[in-house]
């Protein structure tokens, strides 16, 4: 089998933060080679490998987020193949990439995330749920929290990596829970746990399986009198979180919930998911794991993921730099469309809603659900209503019953609803 990895030299790596996404706060560990990397420039360069040099066999090339100006890897001249344990190189060039001043070498190595998958990968008999309780809880290291939207966004968002020393398994779709420090000012009893998303891949960002990320919006009041955030109507969980350094412990329960599993065992399922704001967190693990990752899920995988999200303005959008990156490599697994609700109109001159585009698409999205696909919905609770009305209305406008599509939805286990 063809195995190719890349590795920096000591002259490459400027920094841990060089090699994370623009919007996201991947903390690679010093011993986390690029054999942990980006599955969606590994099997780009594939194709390239295949036809520049022609490498026989499946290619794993690791470049884990590598900045831009490394990407010209990606035409990189020379492989070292291993078959039958006998390293061969094939010379399409130059020996080696110089890119953005990084040196760019090739060496043998594996890069695979398959250490955590079910046998089959697609069977979820063993999903993990709640393992750990509110009345023993797990300790989690935070490794980074970075704030990841721009500076005329509604509101802070953060990304946040935890260190579970792979002692805290969870799947791609569940939450894990949160016990902020203190006790409840009104009876001096403990906070109660809040709920998130979990926003990596099973993996990790760093692909090593023993940590995993939360997308938490600050939670704050603005006060009308004091014309200023009130402090003392702030969330306490969010606020904790988003507040968190390197180093700080954090309480923490689950993983929680199945509805919003990915249904694996068909590969040419296709998947609609709708979020709002850091209802975006279970959809980056989805992607992850299906475009990113070197993954048996990822691998396998020929159906369509559609990814709407609704925000504010430009500045709220969440991993952009991502979502764009596998858009470039995956133009026809992947879509994406966006609901800026500031800067955008609906067809009917208003504020354009995530429910709106997800309209402009109807005939297409009830052609997919009438095959099988699976619909996602994350987000604010609010976003329900208005998803439903539309929904509704579309069917009146197609002379079906919107009760019993629904039903029939709910019944085929394609219909997934995780909203707070």
């Amino acid at each position: 089998m063809v195995k190719l990895s890349l590795a920096l030299t000591a002259l490459c790596a400027t920094s841990a933060a060089a090699f994370a996404p623009q919007q996201g706060t991947q903390a690679f560990r010093a011993d986390v080679s690029l054999d942990m990397a980006n599955g969606a420039k590994r099997k780009a360069a594939l194709k390239i490998l295949k036809k520049t040099a022609g490498a026989v066999g499946a290619v794993a090339l690791a470049t884990a987020a590598v900045p831009p100006a490394a990407m010209a890897a990606k035409k990189v001249a020379e492989v070292v193949e291993v078959v039958d344990n006998t390293k061969t190189i094939v010379t399409a060039g130059a020996a080696a990439v110089v890119a953005g001043g990084a040196v760019v070498a090739l060496k043998g190595g594996s890069g695979k995330q398959d250490f955590l998958e079910a046998d089959p990968y697609w069977d979820q008999s063993t999903v993990p749920v709640n393992v750990y309780k509110n009345k023993a809880p797990f300790t989690g290291k935070v490794v980074s929290t970075k704030r990841i939207v721009g500076p005329k966004a509604t509101g802070e968002t953060c990304h946040i990596v935890i260190d579970h020393k792979g002692d805290f398994p969870y799947w791609e779709g569940q939450s894990w829970g949160v016990i902020p420090p203190g006790v409840r000012e009104k009876d001096g009893k403990p906070h109660a746990v809040r709920l998130y998303s979990i926003a990596s891949s099973r993996y990790g960002d760093d692909m090593s399986g023993k940590t995993g990320s939360l997308c938490v919006r600050r939670a704050t009041y603005w006060c009308p009198e004091l014309k200023a955030d009130d402090p003392a109507k702030k969330g306490i969980c969010s606020n904790f979180i988003c507040d968190t350094k390197p180093g700080d412990d954090m309480m923490m329960t689950g993983p929680a919930g199945k509805v919003m599993l990915l249904p694996e065992e068909d590969p040419s399922t296709d998947y609609i998911m709708v979020a709002t704001g850091t209802g975006i967190a279970p959809y980056r693990g989805f992607i992850r794991r299906l475009f990113v990752e070197n993954t048996p899920a990822g691998n396998a995988y020929k159906g369509e993921a559609w990814l709407f999200l609704g925000v504010a303005n430009s500045d709220a959008l969440l991993y952009d730099d991502e979502w764009q990156e596998v858009l470039q490599e995956y133009p026809d697994n992947f879509r994406l469309d966006y609901a800026i609700s500031r800067e955008q109109e609906n067809k009917k001159g208003g504020k354009m809603y995530v429910q709106d585009k997800v309209e402009e698409y109807a005939d297409e999205i009830f052609n997919k659900l009438d095959s099988g696909a699976h619909i996602y919905f994350c987000g604010l609770k609010g976003m329900m209503p208005g998803i439903q009305d539309m929904l509704a209305e579309v069917c009146k406008g197609k002379d079906i019953d919107y009760g019993e599509w629904l039903k029939g939805l709910k019944k085929n286990k394609q219909w997934h609803v995780e909203v707070y």
